[in-house]
């Protein structure tokens, strides 16, 4: 390659920049290299898949039509990606546009020498700000049962890795109700990047959120987007709370960036991937492409060994502190909501004892417990749940369903589904027409009404419609 062809390629450079903006020229091309200028075609290289991917799908008809302006013979554009191996040196951020922990983080810590050191693992943590962590949160103090063995199997798999071990599942994407262990295994995997050679970071949804809008308003968001990429191991806690468009846009580039350069990607949220309705279509996907591992509701016998390892803990810093067998019998019975319940009983039980000096009895846990034993909540009924069922019961496949077909034996079965959908889940309008096959929110809403109308004048039909719900809740 000529020094006239690096020549057109910085004034190519110089226009993209000025009709882009800095900000985009700078998180799409600043990386970019021309290797070639042969045969008609201009070939460029990038360093991931997906910045080659994206410029490729977003930006290769205006790169090209750029060289086309410097150099009208060429007239194809080959975009690659670089080998590690052959990667050229890219200059550096100033040192001022980093703050002085996320610049150790990315370039590693210097000793004395001027060797580089490594960063150790509450620094890495610290340097973007990760989110608190609590010391008690490791997988020590993780009691495994039916309801959670895959995903702790799998937090397990991923904590144990070493840097350049090929990843078995990436993203790994667990999901469950409050109080279920989501966070705990996450932190767990954080603790245990103490003695790893990775870099391990545990953000939640509302942290990363923070930490880019604070860089978009010091403009420092190549520093911010350079550290977070650095990561060996993202972990993104309570991901149903991630909101706003640019955020979820660059949570996106952040989430396949590190896929495509092989670093470990872990995501807990309070529902599975299709039900983050507020996620673009495309983060839903990458998500789904993963392990998805939902945790279910505590059994009587996990709940028992959460109690028991509680008070064991309560005692080592309350030594006179016991809980007769009758009495963890009744509470792993009674209360039966999640795991934070189960550490209030306990709370509660130290509390009265301490405070009044008086024994646990039965008679007393009873009394206490009183609030904390709910009533079972309802079972959870899920869009593709009501189309199943609703398929079987008009003897139509739930493709048709789905499509754009205007039958009468298909548009009825549509409309009961649509409106049990409305029902029976907390989906809004434009998400249940979206899971229709995407239809617009007036359409579920003509259904709707359409069936209450049916039901209301017909009490055949109305019977029909009580007997899907009850098998749906059933």
């Amino acid at each position: 390659m000529t020094s006239t062809d690096q020549e057109r390629w910085q004034r190519v450079k110089n226009r993209l920049r000025i009709e882009l903006g800095e900000d985009v020229f700078t998180s799409w091309f600043a990386r970019m290299e021309v290797d070639a200028v042969e045969n008609g075609a201009v070939r460029l290289s990038v360093p991931t898949r997906f910045l080659r991917n994206w410029i490729q799908s977003h930006y290769s008809e205006r790169v090209l039509s750029n060289w086309q302006a410097e150099e009208p013979i060429v007239t194809r554009l080959e975009l690659s990606v670089r080998s590690a191996t052959i990667r050229p040196q890219v200059a550096k951020p100033k040192q001022a546009e980093l703050p002085t922990a996320a610049r150790q983080l990315h370039d590693g810590a210097l000793n004395g020498a001027g060797m580089r050191a490594s960063v150790p693992f509450m620094t890495v943590h610290e340097a973007l700000g990760g989110s608190p962590l609590d010391p008690r949160l490791t997988f020590e103090t993780f009691i495994v049962g039916r309801s959670n063995t895959l995903a702790h199997a799998a937090a397990r798999q991923v904590a144990t890795s070493r840097r350049g071990d090929p990843l078995m599942f990436n993203p790994l994407y667990i999901h469950a109700g409050v109080g279920l262990g989501k966070t705990h295994l996450l932190q767990a995997i954080t603790w245990a990047g103490n003695s790893s050679d990775r870099k391990v970071l545990y953000l939640t949804a509302e942290r990363f959120m923070y930490g880019f809008v604070s860089a978009l308003r010091t403009q420092t968001t190549l520093a911010f987007k350079e550290a977070v990429r650095a990561i060996d191991v993202l972990m993104i806690d309570d991901m149903q709370f991630l909101q706003g468009r640019s955020t979820q846009a660059e949570f996106c580039h952040t989430l396949n960036a590190l896929i495509d350069a092989g670093r470990q990607v872990v995501i807990a949220s309070d529902r599975p991937p299709a039900d983050l309705e507020s996620l673009d279509d495309r983060v839903r996907s990458r998500l789904a492409g993963g392990l998805v591992v939902e945790i279910g509701s505590l059994g009587e016998e996990l709940r028992l060994e959460i109690l028991k390892n509680r008070i064991a803990a309560a005692c080592v810093h309350h030594p006179g502190f016991e809980v007769p067998a009758p009495v963890l019998t009744f509470i792993a019975k009674s209360v039966t909501h999640n795991g934070r319940d189960l550490e209030g009983a306990v709370n509660r039980l130290l509390a009265h004892s301490k405070l009044s000096g008086q024994p646990v009895t039965l008679e007393m846990a009873e009394r206490e417990m009183r609030d904390l034993i709910r009533p079972a909540e309802p079972k959870r009924v899920r869009i593709e749940d009501i189309q199943r069922v609703v398929a079987r019961q008009y003897n139509v496949s739930r493709a048709d369903m789905l499509s754009s077909r205007r039958t009468a034996n298909v548009v009825r079965p549509r409309q009961v589904a649509m409106y049990l959908a409305k029902i029976l889940t907390l989906r809004s309008l434009p998400e249940i027409g979206r899971r229709f096959g995407g239809r617009d929110h007036t359409t579920v809403l003509h259904a709707v009404r359409k069936i209450e109308n049916l039901a209301g004048n017909d009490s055949a039909f109305a019977e029909e419609i009580e007997a899907l719900k009850r098998q749906l809740q059933d």
